[in-house]
């Protein structure tokens, strides 16, 4: 919501401005300038990334409008399926969790919880790991540097994302000057037309500028600035999961281990512990 209205506010005053001030919109409209910057950056994104970046470009463009995938509910449901998870092996042992990290999409236990359930990725990423405690698994610090370090690729690859789009961005007012310099060689190439005519093709020139400038720090430096934001929000999902692990790893209850999962989140994500207990103590019975 904010980055539509950011969107808006933003074209609004430029443009409002500039017509209150007795500017002719129409000199504004100058499609193959816009083709040109764009389609250079665009270009220009495609040779400096390999295609995973750019899928994830694609895929994750969205989340500039949608904000972060996880929100504060999501949490405490993440929250209460570890409670779950760490309740069961405390009363059963590790190896009742076999089952359920075997055939996940089979399993009662995550499907008490369809949000977390749902997402394939942290799924995955949790019954990995609880596979590692069925099997024997008991040192928590060999265990925390393996998820450190695949929390620290996890969240390179997404930053690399972000900084596809910031690389744009810092082309675009140059790419801007490119199709001014074009526009200039086409006046050239009409030295011979009348003032009036000059004078829009020189206009339409300096669009160019205008529109690298603007399109790079008013829309997509402010873009990769909000994805970036909205991966590091997401990362302190993961980062909960890692902390309720490895407490339940060192012997702590469940009610414990979920505690240290809650405290590492920031504030606006962050259940109370009151929220959270209430959530825990009516969760259906397994």
């Amino acid at each position: 919501m904010f980055a539509i209205i950011g969107i808006v506010v933003t074209i609004a005053s430029v443009i409002g401005g500039y017509a209150a001030s007795g500017g002719h919109l129409a000199v504004l409209w100058q499609p193959f300038e816009f083709i040109i910057i764009l389609g250079a950056a665009f270009g220009s994104m495609l040779l400096g990334n390999p295609k995973d970046i750019v899928m994830g470009v694609f895929k994750k463009f969205g989340m500039v409008f949608k904000g972060a995938h996880y929100k504060k509910d999501a949490y405490i449901e993440m929250l209460s399926m570890l409670y779950a998870v760490f309740k069961l092996a405390k009363t059963k042992g590790d190896l009742a969790l076999e089952s359920h990290v075997e055939k996940p999409d089979e399993s009662p236990l995550f499907q008490k919880f369809p949000g977390f359930s749902g997402d394939h990725h942290v799924r995955t990423f949790l019954c990995d790991y609880l596979r590692l405690l069925t099997l024997g698994t008991s040192n928590a610090h060999e265990l925390e540097s393996i998820i450190d370090g695949e929390l620290e690729a996890h969240h390179k690859h997404y930053h690399e994302i972000a900084h596809a789009i910031n690389l744009m961005a810092d082309a675009m007012p140059a790419l801007g000057i490119v199709a001014a310099v074009l526009g200039v060689i086409h006046t050239m190439g009409s030295i011979t037309e009348p003032p009036e005519v000059l004078g829009h093709l020189i206009g339409a020139a300096l669009v160019g500028t205008f529109t690298g400038v603007l399109v790079s720090y008013a829309f997509f430096a402010p873009f990769s600035r909000n994805l970036q934001l909205s991966f590091d929000s997401d990362h302190y999902y993961l980062m909960s999961i890692k902390a309720g692990l490895l407490a339940h790893m060192q012997g702590y209850a469940p009610q414990v281990s979920i505690e240290f999962a809650r405290k590492i989140l920031p504030d606006e994500l962050r259940p109370t512990f009151q929220e959270l207990e209430e959530t825990v103590t009516n969760l259906p019975p397994d």
